[in-house]
């Protein structure tokens, strides 16, 4: 299955990206770390959008849907692939229905992961991560990383003011995305406030995987 990744920051999407890689061995893309190997290889779209990030400016749809098609095109797309971070805009969304059009492995759903905005807020001003191992806990976990004892510290981005702009930004520039796919009659929603575990049982339900 071809699947878009929906949701706020804070909401899930990349425990819930994990799980379903782990358990059905899809291919998961994302935005990010597909900006970061291009950086990283000094590819010609890797050298234009480094440009960009060391400005600080958001990398252009043509650039992003550009670095998206050389990567859709890869093998390991094959079994599937679960996309996160890609598309944020309606624009990158419609590029990218042309593509999986052109290469004959259509979307099958876009799976929004929903939590209240007050449960992201809660939930992200009190995550915190341990310095040694990279383990996410929250403050309940105290100074002390419950894995490797090593010092448990909150991320400069997780305090209030911080969230609340990231989720302003994101209601409204990939928000319109949800309205996007609940029109192509693509969209499924879960409820992700609840154990991660219980969450992966109702998406592989309602995507019948």
């Amino acid at each position: 299955m071809n699947i878009v990744l929906l949701g706020a920051p804070g909401a899930g999407k990349g425990t819930q990206a994990a799980k379903l890689v782990e358990k059905f061995g899809m291919c998961h893309i994302s935005t990010g770390d597909i900006l970061r190997a291009a950086v990283r290889d000094q590819t010609e779209l890797g050298v234009k959008a480094k440009g960009f990030m060391d400005a600080g400016e958001l990398v252009p749809d043509e650039l992003i849907i550009d670095l998206m098609k050389e990567r859709i095109q890869q093998p390991d797309t094959q079994a599937g692939v679960l996309f996160d971070g890609f598309p944020r805009t309606t624009t990158q969304a419609v590029a990218l229905d042309g593509m999986l059009s052109q290469l004959e492995r259509p979307l099958d759903a876009a799976l929004l992961i929903d939590v209240d905005f007050e449960v992201i807020v809660k939930r992200l001003t009190s995550r915190r991560m341990c310095r040694e191992c990279g383990f996410i806990g929250s403050e309940a976990d105290g100074a002390s990383c419950p894995k490797c004892s090593g010092e448990m510290y909150q991320r400069d981005d997780d305090n209030e003011a911080t969230v609340r702009n990231r989720l302003d930004v994101y209601e409204k520039s990939t928000a319109p995305l949800i309205d996007y796919y609940r029109g192509s009659d693509l969209l499924v929603a879960v409820d992700g406030d609840r154990d991660p575990n219980v969450v992966l049982e109702d998406i592989v339900a309602k995507l019948n995987l």
